[in-house]
C-alpha cells in the first residue's frame, strides 16, 4: 500500500501561542534555526575571538573603528571592564585610589597565599588590586610583576590575602614594596531578593507587637524587592568612549592615550550616581538617565545632560548648554536608544522622545505613549529608524505610533521567562539576516544567565526561539561578523558569531546542534487515520549528515506516541521508507554534525486514509 506523496509546506516561524494541535500545518519548535525566504535553515557556529578568557559576564558591548581605521570593542562585565584591539584583549578597568609602599607583602614557607598589608585600602573579597614596581624573590621565589590581583581573603581592616601561582619557600614579613593600584570594586552578577520600600506591610508606629516603624524595610524572609545586578551602558563619544557602571560616574576611554593598558579616567564634575547614559546624535551631549540632581539628591526620573562638546561641564548657565528634565508616568528610567536624530527614554510604564531643539530650552521632551515600559536597561533596539523593544508582557514597536508587535511566541517566552533576573535581557541587531534578538534568562537556567533567545524579523516577519550561551550581541558593521559574548566550557570568551564559511561547530569544536519540529496536522480534521510511508527527502545540504522522524499519535494530548526514525539523511538519500499509523503527525530535524549546514526544500511525505484497528 503506497500512499500519495503531499509537499509539507508551513508559514515561516514558530508558533507556539496556543497547543500543538491548535498550530496544525505550523512549525512549533526550534533551535538554532532561522527563516530565510520563507524555509528554515540551521544556523552558522562560532569561534572564539581571541585565546584569553575574562572575568565575569558581559553586560554592554561596544564597537567601533577608529580615526586610525583600528577595530575596537569594549566590553563591562560584573568584575570589570575590557577593550579588545589588535588579537588582544586589555584590562581598562578605572582605578579609584593608588598607593606606594614599602615592605607590604608577607609569605609563608609552602603556602602560594602572599599577604598584603595597607591601612588605607578599605578592599573586600573579590576585588582586584593592579601591582607596579612590585618587589621580587617574596618567600625566596615569588615575584609579582606588574600584575593584578583577586582579593581572596580580607584578615582586618589593614591585611588582606591574594594567591599566586607558586608556593614560598620560606616564610616572610614585611618584605617587598610596590605601588597598588586598586580597581572600582565589583558588582553584583545575580539578582537576589532583597528588602526594601513596599516589601511588606509599613507600620506608621512602633509598639510591642510591631516593633517595625514607617519606612523600615520589612523583616527577613518577606516577599522583597530584587538587588539590582551590575549594569554597564557604554557610548561613543567621537573615537573616544565614555562609560557608566550602574550607581556610579561616567569614566572616559581616550583612544590616543598612550599608557598600557589605557584605563578609564572619571570625567570630572559629572554625576557621582547615574543609572546608564548615552550620547545624543549630532550634537555631542552626554545623556544621563537617573541621575543626581544639582542638589546631590539621586532622582530615578532625571535626565541631565552636559554643555555641547563639553563632557567636565554639567552646570546649566546662559553659556552653558547643560541642563536636566523630570520625567513622568513611571517610578524609574530603565534605558534609552538613539533613533531618528533623536533619542528615546524608556520608563517602566511610558516611552519619551528627547529632540535637540537648541537654547534656551536645548531639548523638547514629548511622551509617546504609556503602559509600554521597558523590561531591562538593554532590551530595545532602533532598527531603520524605528524602536523595538521588549516590555513586561508584550513586545513594541514604534514605527510613527507606539503599539504591541504580534509575536507567535509571546507567551512561550514570558512564560519561561527567569523574571528575577530579567535586568540581564540584551537585544541586538543581526543586518546580515535583517533580525532582532533579544537574550533573554529562562527558568531553567542553571547559572542564572542568558540561556535562550527570541529572534523576530522584521522584514520577513516572522518569530523563532532557541537556546544560547551569549549575554551581549553587536552587529557586524566593525568586525564582518556579529560578535558576541558569553561564558561556555572555555570560560568568558569573545566570540566571533557565524562568522561567513564557518561550519556548525561551537568555539570549543563541538558540533552545534539544530532541530525544527512541526505542531501536529492530519486528514479530514482528525476523522480519518493516516498511514504513512515514505518520505522524498529535498535539502540544500553540505557535507555530514541530518536526521530526520516522524511520531504519530491517535489523540491531540495523548501520552501514547508511536516515533519512526531519526534516519539518517545525506546528499545521495533519495527516500526513506517507514510504517507509520495515527489520526496526527508531527515531524523533525536535526543534525548534530559539525559540517551538516542544512535549508530545507520541498519534503514530499507519502500518506492516505487509514481504516480503524
Amino acid at each position: 500500500m503506497t500512499g500519495k506523496l503531499v509537499k509539507l509546506e508551513f508559514p515561516p516561524g514558530i508558533f507556539k501561542e496556543s497547543t500543538e494541535y491548535a498550530e496544525e500545518g505550523k512549525w512549533f519548535n526550534a533551535d538554532r534555526v532561522r527563516f530565510r525566504d520563507g524555509k528554515p535553515e540551521c544556523l552558522r557556529g562560532y569561534e572564539t575571538k581571541i585565546n584569553d578568557t575574562f572575568e565575569g559576564n558581559a553586560r554592554d558591548l561596544l564597537t567601533w573603528i577608529d580615526n586610525s581605521q583600528t577595530k575596537r570593542a569594549m566590553f563591562g562585565t560584573d568584575k570589570k571592564l575590557f577593550e579588545f584591539h589588535g588579537d588582544t584583549l586589555f584590562d581598562v578597568t578605572p582605578i579609584v585610589s593608588t598607593v606606594t609602599l614599602t615592605n607590604c607583602f608577607g609569605t609563608s614557607a609552602g603556602s602560594n597565599i602572599v599577604c598584603v598589608s595597607d591601612t588605607d585600602s578599605s578592599t573586600a573579597v573579590g576585588n582586584f588590586v593592579n601591582f607596579t614596581s612590585a618587589g621580587t624573590n617574596l618567600g625566596g621565589n615569588i615575584n609579582l610583576g606588574n600584575n593584578t590581583y583577586e582579593v581572596k581573603s580580607v584578615v582586618n581592616s589593614n591585611v588582606y590575602r591574594i594567591s599566586v601561582t607558586d608556593a614560598a619557600n620560606a616564610t616572610s614579613t614585611e618584605s617587598g614594596g610596590a605601588t597598588l593600584n586598586y580597581l572600582i570594586s565589583t558588582g553584583t552578577s545575580t539578582a537576589v531578593e532583597g528588602l526594601g520600600y513596599s516589601a511588606a506591610k509599613y507600620q506608621a508606629t512602633v509598639c510591642a507587637s510591631q516593633t517595625r516603624a514607617w519606612n523600615q524595610p520589612a523583616s527577613a524572609g518577606s516577599a522583597g524587592l530584587v538587588n539590582q545586578i551590575t549594569q554597564w551602558s557604554l557610548d561613543n563619544y567621537g573615537e573616544d568612549v565614555v562609560a557608566n557602571r550602574r550607581k556610579g560616574p561616567i569614566f572616559f576611554f581616550d583612544t590616543d592615550a598612550s599608557t598600557s593598558p589605557m584605563r578609564l579616567t572619571t570625567v570630572t564634575n559629572s554625576p557621582a550616581t547615574i543609572d546608564s547614559i548615552l550620547v545624543s546624535p549630532n550634537d555631542r551631549h552626554i545623556i544621563a538617565l537617573g541621575a543626581n540632581e544639582l542638589s546631590g539628591a539621586y532622582n530615578p526620573m532625571l535626565v541631565r545632560w552636559c554643555d555641547t562638546n563639553r563632557r567636565d561641564n554639567w552646570t546649566p548657565s546662559v553659556s552653558s548648554n547643560a541642563g536636566d528634565n523630570l520625567l513622568t508616568d513611571g517610578t524609574r528610567i530603565v534605558g534609552g536608544v538613539r533613533s531618528r536624530n533623536a533619542v528615546n527614554i524608556w520608563t517602566d510604564n511610558a516611552l519619551w522622545n528627547m529632540s535637540f531643539v537648541g537654547p534656551p530650552f536645548v531639548f523638547k521632551f514629548q511622551q509617546l505613549g504609556s503602559n509600554c515600559g521597558l523590561i531591562a536597561p538593554h532590551a530595545a533596539v532602533d532598527y531603520n529608524g524605528a524602536s523595538v523593544w521588549m516590555g513586561h508582557d508584550n513586545f513594541y514597536i514604534n514605527d510613527g505610533q507606539v503599539r504591541v508587535l504580534p509575536c507567535s511566541v509571546r507567551k512561550h517566552v514570558f512564560d519561561e521567562l527567569n523574571l528575577s533576573q530579567s535586568d540581564k535581557i540584551y537585544a541586538g541587531i543581526s543586518s546580515e539576516f535583517n533580525e532582532i534578538i533579544w537574550l533573554y534568562p529562562s527558568n531553567s537556567t542553571s547559572n542564572n544567565d542568558c540561556d535562550k533567545y527570541v529572534i523576530y524579523s522584521p522584514v520577513e516577519n516572522y518569530w523563532t526561539i532557541g537556546t544560547t550561551l551569549f549575554t551581549t550581541f553587536a552587529d557586524q558593521y566593525v568586525f564582518g561578523n556579529t560578535i558576541t559574548t558569553g561564558t561556555s566550557i572555555l570560560g568568558s570568551n569573545l566570540y566571533d558569531n557565524e562568522p561567513v564559511g564557518f561550519d556548525t561547530q561551537t568555539g570549543a569544536g563541538e558540533p552545534l546542534s539544530s532541530f525544527i519540529e512541526s505542531a501536529d496536522f492530519d486528514i479530514e480534521d482528525g476523522n480519518q487515520l493516516m498511514f504513512l510511508n515514505r518520505m522524498i527527502p529535498d535539502f540544500d545540504l553540505t557535507d555530514g549528515n541530518i536526521k530526520f522522524s516522524i511520531t504519530t499519535k491517535d489523540y491531540p494530548e495523548s501520552t501514547e506516541t508511536v516515533t519512526k526514525g531519526p534516519f539518517t539523511i545525506t546528499k545521495s538519500t533519495k527516500k526513506i521508507d517507514f510504517r507509520a499509523r495515527g489520526r496526527q503527525a508531527s515531524i523533525k530535524v536535526s543534525t548534530n554534525s559539525t559540517e551538516a549546514k542544512w535549508r530545507w526544500g520541498a519534503i514530499r511525505v507519502a500518506f492516505q486514509p487509514d481504516g480503524g484497528r
